[in-house]
């Protein structure tokens, strides 16, 4: 693994450096961010902008398509990446120890590649940037903004590296854009019956 050696030190330098500009007041924020129950309001406007721009047939449609794609998101994460790669987090790493800065002990499980908090939240991102049509015009980048700071707040708590939020936004992003064709595929069909 050679070749990987220099990425792997940039990735440890680039965590340690976003980890380590801590405080109390952002403490606090990051860990918001990262806590999946503060978008649960988030989720229901999603739903609601659904119904708007797709009526209730496609509201009926991305129920069972947007279940698949985080259980695609999440459990691929898991199974596909984190139990193959089998990278530990930086706050289980052993050349790490004393160096990590946790917000309230929370760690994690073992291993950290690929971040499914990132894949699960560019997934939506992806897909509602397809269900919104691209509108209106600044829907796109708030999303995907949203997704990334939440991706960033798992560096800044000391969860994951950088390298697993950027393949986890990659790999979610694969999924949501998966997702969203083939709702559209379902949608259609279901139309034309």
């Amino acid at each position: 693994m050679a070749w990987a050696d220099p990425l792997l030190a940039a990735d440890r330098s680039a965590f340690l450096a976003i980890n380590g500009a801590h405080n109390e007041a952002a403490d606090h924020w990051m860990s918001l961010l990262s806590e999946p129950l503060t978008w649960v309001p988030l989720y229901l406007l999603f739903l609601v902008l659904v119904r708007m721009r797709w009526g209730w047939r496609g509201l009926w449609w991305t129920l069972p398509v947007a279940a698949l794609m985080i259980l695609c998101s999440d459990t691929g994460s898991v199974l596909l990446f984190k139990d193959t790669v089998q990278r530990l987090r930086p706050c289980h790493a052993p050349d790490l120890e004393g160096l990590v800065h946790l917000v309230n002990g929370h760690c994690g499980g073992q291993y950290g590649f690929i971040s499914s908090h990132a894949s699960n939240h560019f997934a939506l991102a992806m897909f509602m940037s397809g269900m919104l049509r691209h509108r209106p015009w600044w829907a796109v980048p708030l999303l995907f903004l949203w997704a990334a700071a939440v991706a960033y707040s798992r560096i800044y708590l000391g969860a994951h590296y950088p390298g697993d939020v950027l393949v986890g936004a990659l790999y979610g992003t694969l999924i949501g854009g998966l997702a969203y064709g083939l709702f559209r595929a379902l949608h259609q069909y279901s139309g034309e019956q």
